[in-house]
């Protein structure tokens, strides 16, 4: 189990160095790309409840305007990211595979796209309680991925104070430079984002931790910062999964997030780059998340960059604008550690997409590759995995199907899928997809049970 003394030089011991591969992208500034003709807005690109829809299918919208709510807590809403008419309201398809309830929004060819909802406002002047309602009211959610509604992460448990926001700008995934595009053009964006969730939180300092890769980055933000500023930049040694909430908070501030708590239980606020520097822009207009930057990139890819582009966006009109028109096989949305491929091209860009991977024809596993051999035991697994979990036990019960005991005596909860273990399995055993089968299961047994 990971615990506070492999603390190692403001790091973690185990975890890996794959290639990281950000050559393609690191040094290419954010590019605004046009509007496409249609958007495809699903209600559910968030954690928690879909949103309802608030129009109906030939009404007009204008960019920035709200068309569907919040359908309680865990849930936020959803602006129109371009001016055009909903066409329809239908099932389409999503990243992970079923049908979701979306919006179709055609754009209007040649309108000026301007921003017309929204009212600057003092936040300063606003009570933490109605800074939590705004962030609800702008749709922003955790934009590395996860999408959870930020508003939630807000929302302390009770028993719980935040002495310290920590910002998530590792980015330790290879290929992917979003955040690392983040820090260096919009910190002032990042930095106002940090307070405002100081000021929430009732946090004394906050620290943005990133990458020694991204010294750049360190140099921007610190431009920015005011002299003993109580938020400060910090690099940390570059490692995969450096950027895991666990080893980010251990790397920053010595604490570990006990096994099935959150930070708030050891005094912190965790929070992406993407998303806070949208909190940065978003809050003092009271405008809601209808763009994000996504990084495209790889090898199989002509124009590789960071790219703003609308939220529905489809991944198939992206790709042809950056030069790739071949099969979704090429493609893993998000980067090759814990990123996943797409059942179809026609799949929008959400709040919880960062980027898109291309691989050329001979990156691809061939069928021989793809063999898979009898476990050895020699311990690989274990010396990579940053949890300090027994990787290779876990998967001979997984190939077992005795998934209980994998979470009650091994804890298989604690794992995070960062995918260190498949990575260097000699034999090519794919534990994570064993270990994810694992917990689905166990889910719907305890489902069942109660």
């Amino acid at each position: 189990m990971f615990n506070l003394t492999h603390l190692l030089r403001g790091s973690f011991s185990h975890g890996i160095h794959p290639p990281e591969n950000k050559h393609f992208t690191e040094a290419k500034p954010i590019e605004r790309l046009p509007f496409p003709a249609q958007l495809v807005l699903p209600l559910s690109m968030h954690a928690g409840k879909p949103s309802v829809p608030l129009v109906r299918k030939g009404q007009e919208v204008v960019r920035g305007e709200p068309i569907a709510r919040a359908d309680g807590f865990v849930s936020v809403p959803l602006h129109a990211p371009a001016t055009g008419v909903i066409s329809d309201i239908r099932l389409m398809p999503s990243a992970r595979g079923p049908r979701v309830m979306s919006m179709i929004l055609d754009v209007y060819p040649g309108d000026p796209q301007e921003i017309l909802y929204g009212a600057p406002v003092d936040v300063e002047a606003m009570s933490p309680k109605e800074i939590v309602q705004a962030v609800q009211d702008t749709g922003l959610v955790g934009l590395g991925g996860a999408a959870f509604p930020t508003h939630v992460k807000l929302t302390v448990p009770g028993g719980c104070s935040i002495d310290t926001v920590l910002i998530n700008g590792c980015e330790c995934e290879p290929f992917l430079t979003t955040d690392h595009r983040l820090m260096v053009e919009q910190a002032a964006d990042l930095v106002k984002g940090t307070r405002i969730l100081m000021k929430v939180l009732g946090a004394s300092r906050a620290i943005i931790g990133t990458e020694t890769n991204k010294m750049d980055a360190v140099a921007a933000i610190q431009k920015v910062l005011q002299p003993n500023d109580t938020v400060s930049v910090k690099a940390v040694p570059t490692k995969y999964p450096q950027g895991a909430e666990k080893m980010l908070a251990m790397a920053l501030t010595g604490r570990e997030i006990p096994s099935g708590s959150f930070p708030s239980s050891v005094g912190l606020g965790v929070f992406n780059v993407a998303t806070t520097a949208q909190m940065g822009q978003l809050m003092p207009m009271r405008r809601g998340v209808i763009e994000r930057v996504v990084t495209v990139t790889g090898p199989g890819v002509q124009r590789p960059g960071n790219y703003i582009v609308p939220i529905g966006t489809p991944i198939r009109w992206l790709l042809k604008r950056c030069g790739f028109e071949g099969p979704a096989g090429h493609l893993i949305m998000g980067g090759p550690m814990m990123g996943g491929t797409v059942s179809s091209l026609d799949t929008p860009i959400t709040k919880g997409c960062g980027g898109l991977l291309v691989l050329s024809e001979h990156q691809l596993t061939s069928e021989e590759q793809m063999k898979r051999y009898p476990c050895i035991s020699c311990g690989a697994c274990v010396d990579a995995c940053p949890m300090h979990l027994n990787p290779c036990e876990l998967g001979r019960l997984a190939y077992k199907g005795q998934y209980e005991p994998m979470a009650e005596t091994y804890h298989l909860n604690d794992c995070f899928e960062c995918g260190s273990c498949s990575y260097v399995c000699p034999a090519a055993i794919p534990l994570v997809q064993y270990f994810r089968i694992a917990k689905s299961s166990n889910r719907e047994r305890v489902a069942k049970a109660s």
